[in-house]
């Protein structure tokens, strides 16, 4: 049962936070952005929604859950022939109403906080959500979103939505650092939902991503039993991250892309086992096939795998779909800490620039966070503060304070890890 408390503080915190600078706390980018620069950051997530437009069987009708002032709104408004969003916050729906005057298939709709109950049963082809469930601090009120979700869904429409996968926390939840959720407990909803569920992607961190497709009620269950035939065809294995043909047998590059031909067309992760050398890895995506009814079938590769050419299996539902590939799995060469960005603390938009006199830097590959150190002018920075982002990647970002004396104008930081030092870095404070 869904706290109304729970939703109301929901509700109070967003109309709050739209009050301030509604631009900021949905791109998390700049204070006070002009509405073009707002919408042009929502970019990068609109081409990964469009990634599974072409699984649907239809396009009539999409909805949003979590639409703010409709960023996401406007552009996929051409996709469709109509398309929803509901927010709890009633100010962020006034703003949404405001910027997508000029887009007449787009609706935005106050909702309760938990429930789709505008819409009746099988409306949508579409489902989608991204940046809202993280905010959420309840379970229950997540997982009866998602259950909403299949409810206006039609049957074989897709739903596509991020939650935060990064490890529970014994911090309460609020409603900006929102609950985070297992890839266990989103391999037993879709089973107990009867999705198909086709990608479980950036486990154990902020922005796991879920694809599912809704099939019949009893659709798992049906499942059992099943006789499968062994007629797909591994056509060839490659480097999930890089594309060529080795992989490492551990570190961020440890997984494989597995290209096959004639998958079963109700195949999904929950039934399928990739096992490579006799070890099941981590099956995490299953892609749209291709013209030439080619599937992308990306996998986590087993802790501690030996190195040489090993054999590559699949099976479904227990029973082997097809012969065996082949890959060769090289030693991991040794983890170098990799410079991603500087921008400010706060403003995440400016680059090598603070106006709020604090800077974030991002490294991948990051052998322990406790070697991070970092100057400005040669005086030691204030308040280091690290947080891991990606396990597997070893992504942290540092933030820290400028030091005490430090105007503005141009400066310079430096950077290391331990014994390694970076390049000196120009920066400059407002």
């Amino acid at each position: 049962m869904n706290d109304p408390n729970v939703l109301e503080r929901m509700r109070a915190d967003w109309n709050e936070r739209a009050g301030e600078d509604a631009n900021y706390y949905v791109a998390f980018g700049r204070r006070e952005q002009e509405e073009a620069e707002f919408f042009a950051t929502g970019a990068d997530v609109v081409r990964g929604l469009e990634v599974d437009l072409p699984r649907l069987a239809g396009r009539d009708a999409a909805l949003e859950i979590g639409c703010g002032p409709g960023r996401l709104m406007r552009p996929l408004s051409r996709h469709f022939k109509e398309i929803h969003g509901v927010d709890v916050s009633d100010a962020m729906i006034q703003l949404a109403c405001q910027r997508l005057g000029t887009t007449p298939n787009a609706f935005p709709h106050h909702s309760s906080g938990s429930d789709l109950k505008l819409f009746p049963d099988g409306k949508f082809d579409f489902v989608y959500s991204y940046a809202v469930f993280q905010h959420i601090p309840s379970g229950d009120v997540v997982f009866q979103y998602l259950r909403e979700a299949r409810r206006v869904l039609k049957t074989g429409g897709i739903l596509r939505c991020q939650v935060n996968g990064l490890p529970p926390t014994a911090k309460q939840y609020d409603t900006w650092a929102g609950v985070r959720l297992a890839p266990e407990q989103i391999l037993q909803f879709a089973l107990e939902q009867d999705f198909q569920l086709l990608a479980l992607e950036m486990i154990q961190t902020q922005y796991m991503w879920i694809t599912c497709r809704k099939r019949p009620s009893g659709w798992v269950g049906s499942l059992a039993g099943r006789p499968v035939e062994p007629t797909a065809l591994i056509r060839s294995v490659s480097n999930a991250h890089t594309g060529e043909a080795v992989a490492p047998a551990s570190g961020p590059l440890a997984a494989l892309s597995l290209w096959v031909k004639a998958l079963p067309d109700e195949c999904g992760l929950n039934h399928l086992t990739v096992t490579v050398d006799g070890r099941a890895g981590r099956p995490e995506y299953i892609g749209v096939p291709a013209n030439d009814g080619v599937q992308q079938v990306n996998v986590r590769l087993p802790d501690e795998i030996r190195t040489g050419i090993v054999p590559v299996e699949m099976a479904w539902l227990g029973q082997s779909i097809c012969a065996p590939a082949w890959v060769r799995i090289i030693p991991p060469g040794p983890a170098v800490a990799r410079l991603e960005t500087v921008t400010d603390g706060v403003n995440l938009l400016l680059h090598q620039r603070t106006e709020s006199g604090s800077l974030k830097v991002t490294m991948m590959e990051v052998p322990h966070a406790e070697l991070f150190d970092a100057t400005i002018d040669g005086k030691p920075v204030r308040e280091i503060d690290s947080f891991c982002s990606d396990p597997i990647l070893r992504r942290f970002e540092f933030n820290f304070r400028m030091p005490d004396g430090v105007g503005p104008g141009g400066h310079i930081l430096r950077l290391s890890m331990g014994k390694r030092e970076f390049p000196p870095m120009g920066i400059e404070v407002a």
